[in-house]
């Protein structure tokens, strides 16, 4: 069961950036929250190094895999993210903001390590970093406008991804701290999937949402 879960993680997340780059490129603009594409980005490229140095598992294959599109999802935000911020931001300003979110995220990952050890700082880090993405997808979702670079897929397929890990860390693993972490995620994310169920066929038309 532990496996079939892993797996199916594995797949859900999978979906999440294969759908996250189609949007980039097709919508020119970036489909996950900054802050926390930069904190998955640390976090694959560290645990997918480490897979390949003691040893490939199935999440070590996965973690290949997010960092390898993560590295494309990166190039949409560097390519697009510009856009999104206001005229006073300029390029160099904006790119030197990138690379200090970029230098933060490995700094906190590495200081997960430091303080938890590799085995509990890969839970611990990816399930916060998980809970600051659920509640930053909301907060795009309304900073924007409309659905621009977001779909239910992403949505759904990140509540998927999500929930599985929390029944193998949380409920196999008896850890009440991923488990109400888990919980929590699950929570931000069904709002998000019913706020872009709400919006419904408008959102996917790229406007600015209208009041009901």
């Amino acid at each position: 069961m532990i496996l079939f879960l892993t797996i199916v993680s594995g797949l859900a997340w999978t979906v999440v950036y294969v759908e996250a780059i189609r949007l980039g490129f097709q919508e020119r603009t970036y489909a996950i929250p900054a802050a926390a594409l930069a904190l998955n980005f640390a976090w694959e490229a560290i645990y997918a190094s480490r897979s390949v140095a003691t040893g490939l598992s199935a999440q070590g294959v996965f973690n290949i895999v997010w960092g390898l599109a993560d590295v494309l999802i990166v190039f949409t935000f560097l390519r697009f993210g510009r856009a999104e911020l206001p005229h006073w931001v300029t390029r160099p300003l904006f790119l030197a903001w990138a690379v200090l979110l970029g230098i933060t995220s490995f700094a906190v990952q590495l200081l997960f390590v430091a303080e938890f050890g590799w085995d509990d700082a890969t839970k611990y880090a990816a399930f916060l970093q998980n809970l600051l993405m659920s509640g930053l997808f909301i907060a795009m979702f309304v900073s924007r406008g409309s659905g621009r670079g977001q779909s239910l897929v992403i949505a759904v397929a990140k509540w998927i991804g999500t929930f599985a890990p929390t029944i193998v860390y949380g409920g196999y693993g008896n850890s009440a701290l991923i488990l109400g972490l888990g919980t929590l995620c699950s929570v931000f994310d069904l709002a998000y999937i019913a706020l872009l169920w709400r919006a419904g066929l408008r959102f996917r038309r790229g406007p600015a949402l209208q009041p009901s």
